[in-house]
């Protein structure tokens, strides 16, 4: 955990009416709005539309690492604000075949993870699905669209990026691939203390990430580490279809995604084997129960890009108006 004045961080975030006019947060924001302009003109070069998220409904991914949901009364029902909108999007890839959204997010976030440098409460995640595709399919898309982003913020904000001290690397295709349990046992060999079949804890995650100078894959997370929507490898039981994307240099986590569970019956096995109430789905379980394409997809977060892009410190730089966990602010 990196060393952080709380205070002085909460003085900031309500001063931030001041902060905003600063140029260095102006080099930031033109970056940030050439990146969300480059992630838009590459999905739409390769077919897909663009969709409305929901920001509230009946319920939102569990998957979410120690968070609180955040419940509110909507006439007499009690629904969440969205921490994601993946049980959405599998539905809309059934229509249209290949679809994203800028998705708003809401994750009550424990407070000692502002203590990481990149966690936010609220945040902007860029979510994708495609119909019919493979979780490799979709590795392979995450690393063009990456490069994509990258070159083009090197040549037009070159001046933003030169104000900012940055230098951005453009990393060879395809990048390299570690399992989560070759990710452990590296971990292990760094010190940490680190069982099998968990997420891995952040801190091991930013050090893993530190040890690499570019973005580099870990694949196959077992299934005891993610939600009931992960798809199991039908050739190796106990193993998912799943993949995280690392920015190199301790930035962590880039992109999360895989394959989709997409039958009833196997999504309800899961869905109880984690404790969770099959009732609280059913209108999800009932579109699986009528039918749906098998698909795969991901989302990245758009301040953690932003973070890697400007080589920011922290994540609350990433984004004109932060929420930042445990701190209330405007």
């Amino acid at each position: 955990m990196m060393t952080l004045d709380v205070e002085e961080l909460r003085r900031r975030l309500w001063r931030r009416y001041r902060e905003i006019r600063e140029p260095w947060m102006r080099w930031m924001l033109r970056i940030q709005d050439e990146a969300l302009s480059a992630l838009r003109d590459f999905l739409r070069g390769e077919g897909f539309i663009e969709i409305l998220a929901p920001i509230i409904g009946p319920v939102t991914d569990p998957g979410i690492r120690g968070a609180k949901q955040v419940s509110i009364d909507y006439y007499g029902e009690r629904f969440k604000a969205m921490s994601s909108i993946i049980l959405y999007k599998q539905m809309a890839a059934t229509a249209l075949g290949k679809v994203f959204a800028l998705s708003p997010n809401l994750r009550l976030e424990p407070p000692e993870t502002l203590h990481t440098g990149r966690h936010l409460a609220e945040f902007r995640q860029l979510d994708l699905e495609v119909a019919e595709a493979k979780y490799l399919d979709l590795m392979e898309l995450g690393e063009r669209m990456l490069i994509y982003v990258l070159r083009r913020i090197r040549r037009e904000c070159a001046e933003e990026l030169e104000k900012l001290g940055r230098e951005l690397r453009i990393p060879p295709r395809p990048f390299r691939r570690l399992t989560h349990a070759e990710a452990v046992e590296l971990l292990r060999e760094e010190g940490f203390n680190l069982k099998h079949g968990e997420e891995i804890p952040w801190d091991a995650e930013k050090h893993i990430s530190s040890l690499f100078q570019e973005p580099f894959w870990i694949i196959d997370y077992p299934i005891t580490a993610r939600g009931f929507y992960d798809r199991e490898d039908p050739d190796r039981p106990g193993i998912l279809r799943d993949f995280d994307l690392l920015y190199p240099e301790g930035y962590g986590e880039a992109i999360s995604g895989g394959e989709r569970e997409y039958e009833y019956e196997r999504v309800l096995a899961r869905m109880k084997a984690r404790g969770e109430n099959p009732e609280d789905y059913s209108w999800y379980l009932e579109m699986l129960r009528e039918g749906i394409k098998p698909s795969a997809g991901f989302g990245i977060g758009v301040e953690r890009l932003t973070r890697y892009l400007c080589g920011l410190k922290y994540i609350w730089d990433a984004v004109p108006f932060p929420k930042v966990p445990g701190i209330p602010s405007p």
